[in-house]
């Protein structure tokens, strides 16, 4: 039996594995046409070369591929957790692709280039989306499973994993830089 702590621990990290999986797997699929066509608003790209078709929809796919996939293991791995209720399988990979290309644009805004950093925002910008868009169309789920006390693990938790992740990525030579 897992302690409080460990239960709020293990929730947070339960509930927000959809919302982690797209940006990974859109560095491993993306490529070919950039979402923006190449447009320029003021000068500067949209979104950039980075932002791809493949890679947004892949990513989102990945994402609500282990939400149900976490679904169908939950009742025996994972009892004590939460299951995903459809409108969330949808909206947590989705808002962090949103996020991923709403940070990309404001990036671009700001002036900086393709693969810059841009603190807090690069590591927390999917996630607040994802949580946005996730509340707007399942409320009552969302408010039950981002309980304070677990949304402090996600918003905790999530600047250390995507650093982590981005500078595995790049000593696979998946990235060009590591942030």
């Amino acid at each position: 039996m897992l302690s409080a702590a460990a239960l709020t621990v293990a929730t947070g990290v339960w509930v927000i594995l959809p919302a982690y999986v797209p940006n990974s797997v859109a560095v491993l699929v993306g490529g070919g046409p950039p979402i923006d066509g190449g447009r320029t608003w003021r000068g500067e790209r949209l979104l950039g070369d980075g932002k791809t078709w493949r890679g947004f929809l892949g990513g989102t796919l990945a994402g609500a591929a282990l939400a149900l996939v976490m679904n169908a293991l939950q009742p025996t791995l994972a009892p004590a957790l939460p299951s995903f209720p459809p409108a969330a399988v949808v909206t947590l990979p989705l808002g962090a692709m949103l996020g991923d290309s709403a940070g990309s644009f404001l990036k671009r805004r700001s002036g900086r280039e393709r693969g810059a950093p841009a603190p807090l925002l690069d590591q927390l910008g999917f996630v607040v989306v994802a949580l946005g868009l996730t509340l707007a169309v399942a409320p009552a789920w969302t408010l039950a499973t981002f309980t304070l006390p677990v949304l402090a693990v996600v918003l905790l938790l999530t600047p250390l994993v995507h650093v982590l992740t981005n500078v595995g990525a790049y000593l696979l030579g998946l990235k060009e830089e590591p942030w």
